[in-house]
């Protein structure tokens, strides 16, 4: 059983504790296949998408960096949707994602999903996605590379586009 699949399971067992609890569950739940949703969810990683340049117009560099993540996140939860789970937690997100390729279910570039998760080795998270949003979020910088943000820029595009193919595709 991969890392990806123990996660999947981990998520998928909280949820349902935690429901049986009778609390909000943060964990991953299986639902019926949901392709509004899916579509909905790419409608809302466009709109962050339009955030960026926004906020990236307007010298909110480090809010454009929160858009980035959240355009990229959205498509997780469109991908997720179309193939019958709900999530409220982010690192449930990613894994099920991560599982849904590793399955070969979806088509989806490596970057993508390894921009959102945080990497083992410290080169690798300087640029990822997450990790940039989180020192931003909670940081004190303001201020990103030029080739930095057009690098996220482009993965986002990207993962709008791959997301797109995915959801639409049967």
């Amino acid at each position: 059983m991969s890392q990806t699949e123990n996660k999947v399971k981990w998520c998928l067992n909280k949820a349902k504790k935690e429901m049986e609890e009778g609390i909000k569950h943060r964990g991953l739940i299986e639902i019926d296949p949901d392709l509004d949703e899916a579509k909905k969810h790419i409608q809302k990683a466009e709109h962050n998408f339009k955030a960026v340049f926004t906020m990236e117009k307007s010298g909110l560099l480090d809010w454009s960096v929160n858009a980035v993540f959240y355009t990229i996140y959205h498509c997780f939860l469109g991908i997720i949707a179309k193939f019958g789970y709900e999530s409220r937690n982010q690192e449930c997100t990613i894994a099920l994602v991560e599982h849904l390729k590793e399955q070969k279910k979806i088509i989806l570039s490596t970057e993508i999903i390894e921009a959102l998760k945080i990497a083992e080795s410290e080169e690798k998270n300087e640029k990822s996605a997450i990790v940039l949003r989180e020192n931003f979020q909670y940081g004190t910088e303001t201020k990103i590379e030029d080739k930095t943000l057009s690098e996220l820029k482009g993965l986002s595009q990207k993962a709008i586009e791959e997301t797109k193919k995915i959801i639409y595709n049967k």
